[in-house]
């Protein structure tokens, strides 16, 4: 968490990067794909060929990383998600909810989606940035940013849970490194928890 701190605001550098970060309002830079309301119980294990993978905020705040391959999601009757909008790989999906404030900004990049169809669902907000910003396999860890996940923080409100809109992310202003830079910067994130997993992995097998 230190060196990806140190990393995602500037404050370290890898070798070979000395361009200054631009500052932009994302805002300017990102669509929102229509999300469906359909509730656990409506969903499938098992789907036929025109059933679609359906992502439930559930399923966000469960995973421990932050990508997502749709293979591992349950189906959707294609008749009910006709209106949704279909994700594609680099598709940032952030849960809208949570009960506590760390939850707030929890989110997953979509990769591997194949030939599959992949709606976002229930409390879910379904961000798809602008290329020229943001790459692929860097948007999964915008969740670290401090100047991506303290406004949010700061906007969330509500009594029973915490909220984010689409509003509160259009509003962030932030620096961002150039984009090469960021998919140097998510190789050495991804070879980090690579290294993590297989830690873990160790220790459960020791643990047996």
């Amino acid at each position: 968490q230190a060196a990806m701190q140190q990393l995602l605001t500037g404050e370290t550098r890898l070798p070979g990067f000395e361009s200054k970060w631009k500052y932009f309002r994302l805002g300017d830079h990102v669509t929102f794909l229509k999300t469906g309301t359909n509730s656990r119980a409506e969903l499938q294990s098992d789907g036929n060929d025109a059933a679609v993978r359906y992502l439930h905020y559930g399923d966000i705040h469960a995973s421990k990383l932050s990508f997502l391959t749709p293979s591992v999601l349950p189906f959707l009757p294609s008749e009910k998600a006709a209106t949704l909008g279909r994700l594609k790989n680099g598709d940032l999906i952030m849960s809208d909810a949570s009960e506590d404030i760390e939850g707030i900004g929890k989110s997953v990049e979509i990769t591997n989606t194949g030939i599959a169809d992949v709606v976002a669902g229930q409390h879910t907000i379904a961000a798809r940035f602008s290329p020229a910003v943001l790459a692929d396999g860097f948007k999964g860890y915008l969740q670290y940013c401090p100047a991506f996940i303290t406004p949010l923080r700061r906007l969330a409100a509500g009594t029973k849970v915490y909220a984010t809109i689409r509003k509160h992310i259009e509003s962030i202003d932030m620096q961002l490194p150039g984009l090469e830079e960021q998919i140097a910067i998510a190789h050495v994130f991804k070879d980090m928890d690579t290294e993590i997993q297989a830690l873990e992995q160790r220790r459960s097998k020791t643990a047996e």
